[in-house]
């Protein structure tokens, strides 16, 4: 018995003690303890100083100013002022210290020279441009929204293939690897080892031993609890080179908060790959985690994989304040495809005023006229997603949007949830995955544009990650990605207004809270 009884310790323990010392929770508890080294002292003068109380009341005034005249979006604004009103030492603080500005002005400019000194490798093919606006000025006014504001052309001569679930895309990302001559290019926000991730270092081992260049960004924060510390000296020592972008470290920093939630493969310029799925084993649902994992992603070949390329040497040349030759990496001969349509991969970056895909997503939003079908595994937006999609809805216009049922954060569910109530009351269906948990970020609208990508719909990808994505239009995958959301849908359940009016007052004070409180979290 007391043997058992040890062994159901050792059991409890071990986990706890793994927690307890792992890097994540060390980093956390430093980062914490400066906070307090800052707070405290100052909540201790502010009670027993009148002159620091009142410096500090008008401070948070003056703060509360700032932000309200700031360009940022007005959820995120109130959310920042109500705790600062209430409590003015602790939110002032907490302000300063994490969203005073989200990035700083250094690294504002550094990534600007970058964006204006490879712009140029980004030039749009006037015959394009003007097929399209010949075609459909509608589509056209997006294209010339993202080249004159973005930066980012539209292209034709381009194959899509549109993959989902994640099984999909895992086959033809390791089918492609297998084929590349000269480089590649893997860019994830979450890389852990497991089977799926195997399968990839075991290609790109072989290849590296062929003389094929091999790149890797991984982002730390989203790879902490994934890949051991320091784990990018394992891949250099491959012989593969490998950048952590903004590694966590235990100091204060609002870099914290910008994150590459980006996933972009590309092999030898041909074939790009991007969409929901990371290198991890639930993506691929070799693992499962909350139920069925249901994600999207999106394979180019031919010209517009050249944005894909370009948008990730930039990104390699902030991470590192290397200069790349990007001109290296075109393809020596032109890529002749069967493709149909227009293409356009966009990014988006938190350094600048300019939130690309928000600006994507309402877009199509106001200029659809039938129907409009969205996937996302979060539903936490401002006031002008929420009032471009009741207005959509009370157009006539058939918008349906399906989110999981099974949730990976039981808080964010609880969020996304909070949003559904105003939207069905204007006409929007909601519908939940039963199977599980879906990851996919795809909006088709009218048998004519989708886009599949990065972006979730929550403050967080909207307004501070650095994310990318692929517009669509009258391509192949249009009609694919219609297809598979009305084949998902077919595995959902609708959610009722009568079923959120009926929720008991504790749960819709808590909806209305966390809702007030979702642009920070």
């Amino acid at each position: 018995m007391a043997k058992e009884q040890s062994a159901r310790l050792l059991r409890w323990v071990k986990p706890a003690l793994k927690v307890m010392f792992s890097r994540i929770t060390i980093v956390v508890v430093l980062i914490l303890c400066q906070i307090a080294l800052i707070v405290v002292p100052l909540f201790v003068l502010h009670e027993y100083n009148i002159w620091v109380s009142l410096c500090s009341n008008l401070l948070a005034i003056a703060l509360i100013l700032y932000i309200i005249s700031g360009q940022q979006n007005p959820a995120y604004k109130i959310a920042w002022c109500i705790p600062i009103l209430l409590l003015p030492v602790l939110g002032t603080c907490v302000y300063l210290l994490f969203s005073a500005p989200i990035t700083g002005k250094s690294t504002r400019r550094q990534m600007e020279q970058i964006m204006r000194r490879t712009g140029r490798y980004l030039k749009q093919d006037k015959q394009a441009a003007e097929e399209l606006k010949a075609l459909d000025h509608t589509a056209a006014n997006q294209v010339h929204y993202l080249e004159h504001t973005a930066g980012f052309p539209v292209y034709r001569n381009t194959e899509t293939e549109y993959l989902s679930p994640g099984e999909n895309f895992w086959v033809r990302l390791l089918e492609d690897l297998e084929k590349a001559e000269r480089f590649i290019f893997l860019e994830y926000f979450i890389i852990a080892e497991g089977v799926m991730w195997d399968s990839v270092l075991r290609i790109l081992e072989e290849k590296v031993a062929q003389g094929v260049e091999v790149r890797v960004i991984y982002d730390d924060v989203g790879s902490i609890k994934t890949l051991p510390y320091r784990y990018e000296r394992v891949l250099r020592e491959k012989g593969i080179r490998c950048v952590v972008f903004s590694p966590f470290r235990p100091v204060i920093s609002v870099r914290l908060n910008n994150r590459d939630h980006r996933k972009i493969a590309v092999i030898d310029g041909r074939v790009a790959f991007t969409g929901g799925a990371n290198l991890a084993d639930e993506y691929v649902n070799r693992k499962e985690r909350f139920g069925y994992w249901k994600d999207a992603c999106i394979r180019l070949e031919g010209d517009a994989v050249w944005s894909f390329t370009v948008m990730f040497l930039q990104l390699w040349q902030f991470a590192t304040g290397q200069e790349q030759a990007f001109s290296r990496y075109r393809p020596a001969e032109p890529i002749l495809t069967s493709g149909e349509g227009f293409v356009l991969p966009y990014g988006d970056t938190p350094v600048d005023q300019e939130t690309v895909g928000e600006n994507i997503y309402l877009n199509i939003i106001y200029k659809t006229k039938r129907y409009l079908y969205i996937c996302t595994p979060y539903l936490i937006v401002g006031d002008e997603m929420v009032t471009a999609l009741q207005l959509a809805a009370k157009d006539g216009i058939d918008v349906r949007i399906i989110t999981p049922h099974i949730p990976d954060k039981w808080y964010v569910h609880i969020m996304t949830r909070a949003y559904y109530q105003p939207l069905l009351e204007q006409g929007v269906r909601i519908f939940e995955y039963t199977p599980g948990f879906i990851h996919s970020k795809t909006f088709v609208a009218d048998d004519a544009v989708a886009t599949v990508g990065t972006v979730n719909m929550d403050f967080r990808s909207l307004y501070l990650h650095y994310e990318c994505g692929v517009w669509l239009y009258r391509t192949p995958a249009v009609e694919a990605v219609k297809r598979d959301f009305l084949d998902t849908q077919a595995q959902s359940r609708e959610i009722t207004l009568e079923e959120c009016r009926a929720a008991r007052w504790p749960t819709r004070l808590l909806r209305s809270v966390i809702r007030l409180f979702a642009p920070l979290l």
